[in-house]
């Protein structure tokens, strides 16, 4: 449409999920953070990979399997690099895997803040809609209704109005979208033409002050 002003919203979380595990010094269940470390070891052409964390209370350590025994025919080029060099980019993004934590552990902490990058990526001399296409790099936990509130300036029964009266969709569409994470290329389109937040949404959607 061209009388839409598009943007992204690059989503970046601040903190990964933490498992809850028995630490064996502290004498109970502690959380446990990503060091960004990783540990290989080889068994003649096997290798074995570990993401190292770190008791929150007593930096006791814990080894996260990755993969086990693996043949290093089966392993691309890419990974083993990541995993020779400690990459660190590479360990972050296994730490925010939380589907891959949950099948490790029972109990995870989770932590929704994360940073807002905006980018204007097309917009007309006036326009009546507002289309935010997001880009999450790193999969957290932050609910897409509470990422509009805070970045948007509006309260979540306001956005739950909006898109019962349809200004406001969510694509994916799920009939609770609001209330899932939010995901990378999904897109929220807002009718803004007859809304009396018309002006701050328009300059919150770009990030821009008042």
């Amino acid at each position: 449409m061209q009388n839409t002003l598009v943007v992204r919203w690059t989503i970046v979380p601040t903190a990964a999920p933490q498992p809850i595990i028995a630490c064996s010094t502290c004498g109970g269940p502690r959380p446990f953070r990503s060091s960004d470390r990783l540990r290989l070891n080889a068994n003649g052409k096997k290798l074995d990979a570990w993401l190292i964390y770190k008791c929150t209370v007593c930096d006791r350590t814990w080894n996260r399997t990755l993969f086990e025994r693996r043949n290093i025919r089966e392993i691309d080029p890419a990974t083993l690099q990541a995993l020779q060099s400690n990459d660190v980019q590479w360990a972050r993004r296994h730490a925010f895997d939380i589907e891959a934590l949950r099948r490790k552990v029972p109990r995870i902490e989770t932590f929704p803040e994360s940073r807002v990058r905006k980018t204007v990526l097309s917009q007309a001399s006036a326009w009546s809609w507002i289309e935010i296409v997001l880009s999450v790099p790193v999969q957290g936990s932050l609910r897409l209704d509470r990422l509009l509130a805070a970045e948007l300036d509006l309260s979540r029964s306001r956005l739950q109005a909006l898109q019962e009266t349809g200004k406001l969709k969510a694509a994916p569409f799920h009939k609770d979208a609001l209330r899932r994470p939010a995901r990378d290329g999904s897109r929220i389109v807002i009718d803004v033409g007859d809304l009396p937040e018309r002006a701050a949404l328009s300059g919150a959607a770009r990030g821009e002050d008042g």
